[in-house]
């Protein structure tokens, strides 16, 4: 593959709390080019590839049981943890 002169890559990374944080959904995306080419979904435990581009990196890191393992422990050690840090900040939806 030729890469462009000029070019960008973005990592998101977000946490979903439904009823406090007894329910909490931990999503990674991945973007080249303004375009999420693989994410991985707490939910699904795995990562999945939306373009061909992606398809690679989740063969690989699906093959990879530490890495998977890291990603889902971070609903623990990233979401939760911060969700104590958000709370006196945050609004209440009615």
């Amino acid at each position: 593959m030729r890469y462009p002169e000029h070019f960008m890559v973005q990592g998101k990374q977000e946490c979903h709390y439904t009823n406090g944080s007894q329910r909490v959904r931990y999503l990674d995306r991945e973007i080249w080019n303004q375009e999420q080419f693989i994410h991985f979904d707490s939910d699904e435990g795995t990562w999945v590839a939306d373009t061909e581009l992606g398809e690679p990196y989740a063969r690989y890191w699906n093959s990879q049981k530490d890495v998977l393992e890291y990603r889902q422990g971070l609903v623990n050690t990233f979401c939760r943890h911060d969700y104590q840090a958000i709370i006196p900040y945050s609004v209440a939806r009615t």
